[in-house]
């Protein structure tokens, strides 16, 4: 089966961008190999001429030269790829940009003087490339968008499940399905989202088979971040921090010590946010509100996000729970389930790559946390990841207590339902509980909540 197939949502959005007559130059943001390269070559089909250029190899690269207009440039680049521009629309692709930033600085001139022509962009790391450099970023110039591994609508979608497809995008989902939705939904929790790893699953759906694979992601991570360390130390502390990250994953970390070892406060605080810009990891910090606006408490520890859940569990050693366990709750303390449901949320937000952050109320003598905190209109709305009964929800109903409204959200392995509740302290609210396989559809399960 070839990776072509899967049918990404990003699609549709460089559709809109494409048929924007205000569109800027795109560039498209994500870890390695999460299908920014496919999903345009894809997107390519719908040009008259798509012209490819990676910036990985050095005949690509030596093209873009400060000393030429930019019109120099787009005919070196006709010259080099030996294209004879048909009539209509082009597109061209810059692929690994991030290796000229010569590139990057020209992607102004292409938005000012040449924007007939449709521009992408793709890399990793641009913010310390352009430290590096001393190049400041075509800022107004640009537009973004952000790419993750697949969600679990794109995996239904990869599987050619249509019934299933279909029934998950109907408002409330039909209950006759919630089991076989609910065992798909653990197979994708069980491999991840990388489209490799899918393609591979999909073919053959042999577990065993995925081990080099996932291995291999791994060595293109420890390669790609350590080419940005700036001494030797800082390249060993960024491939511990990387070995590390699997089994810190869902938890609160503390910088010092990360991973067992013996690294300073701000040596693995460097080293993280420099694995966090190639997009591999989201450092969260909770909030202590309950009203818009969410602000994060950077003086709390943060809670670790890896990129995708089946990495996480390969590296860790999960995934034979999987064949034993029909909850996400029942091993390594629920955190799994946590986990994928925050990255099907992160994957929601591919305009602004927003952190999806969590709660705390921390006192000496008691501490309440509720796992994600999602902001609708005006609305702070509190969601735990729960399998307990609604009167176990003690941190919930902490939250709704010091709330302005009445709403609350429980996401678990049991049916769709909303029931009316009762505080400990006698506060009324409604709680919405949703399988934890629509977190994906979460949005437009709490807008028919409130309607």
């Amino acid at each position: 089966m070839e990776a072509q197939i899967f049918n990404r949502t990003i699609l549709s959005l460089l559709r809109k961008w494409k048929n924007n007559p205000y569109r800027k130059p795109l560039i498209l943001r994500g870890a390695r190999q999460v299908g920014k390269t496919t999903a345009v070559n894809m997107f390519s089909r719908e040009f008259d001429n798509y012209i490819y250029l990676n910036l990985e190899l050095k005949k690509d690269r030596d093209i873009f030269n400060e000393s030429m207009s930019i019109q120099e440039h787009f005919q070196a680049i006709l010259v080099l790829k030996n294209i004879n521009l048909k009539k209509g629309t082009t597109l061209i692709f810059i692929d690994e940009i991030q290796n000229s930033p010569i590139a990057v600085k020209l992607l102004r001139y292409f938005y000012e003087e040449m924007k007939q022509l449709f521009i992408i962009a793709a890399g990793s790391l641009f913010e310390i490339m352009l430290e590096k450099s001393n190049i400041s970023f075509p800022v107004g110039r640009v537009e973004f968008i952000y790419m993750y591994p697949l969600s679990f609508e794109e995996f239904l979608k990869a599987k050619k499940e249509t019934k299933l497809l279909e029934i998950y995008h109907s408002l409330p989902f039909k209950q006759f399905a919630h089991s076989k939705l609910l065992k798909v939904f653990h197979q994708y929790t069980l491999i991840g989202g990388m489209p490799e790893i899918i393609q591979k699953y999909i073919s053959k759906e042999d577990i065993s088979a995925l081990a080099t694979t996932y291995e291999s992601l791994l060595a293109s991570y420890i390669d790609d971040s350590e080419k940005y360390a700036q001494n030797p130390t800082m390249r060993n502390i960024l491939r511990h921090c990387i070995e590390s990250i699997p089994f810190e994953s869902g938890k609160r970390i503390k910088f010092h010590g990360f991973g067992n070892s013996k690294y300073r406060s701000r040596e693995i605080s460097q080293a993280l946010r420099v694995i966090e810009r190639a997009m591999l990891i989201y450092l969260i910090y909770p909030s202590t509100s309950t009203q818009i606006p969410i602000f994060a408490d950077l003086k709390k520890s943060p809670k670790l996000q890896f990129v995708d859940t089946g990495l996480l569990n390969y590296f860790v050693g999960l995934q034979p729970n999987f064949f034993r366990h029909n909850s996400l709750h029942s091993f390594y303390k629920g955190l799994i389930a946590e986990h994928v449901v925050r990255q099907e949320l992160i994957s929601n937000n591919m305009y602004d790559n927003k952190k999806v952050m969590f709660w705390v109320r921390e006192k000496r003598q008691s501490s309440s946390e509720i796992d994600i905190l999602l902001q609708y209109q005006d609305y702070v709305i509190p969601i735990e990841i729960k399998s307990g009964k609604t009167g176990t929800l003690r941190s919930l109903h902490q939250f709704v207590n010091r709330s302005n409204h009445p709403y609350a959200v429980r996401l678990y392995n049991g049916d769709f339902k909303i029931i009316d509740s009762v505080t400990p302290e006698g506060k009324p609210y409604k709680l919405l509980n949703l399988p934890y396989f629509l977190a994906g559809n979460i949005y437009d399960y709490i807008k028919m909540f409130l309607a």
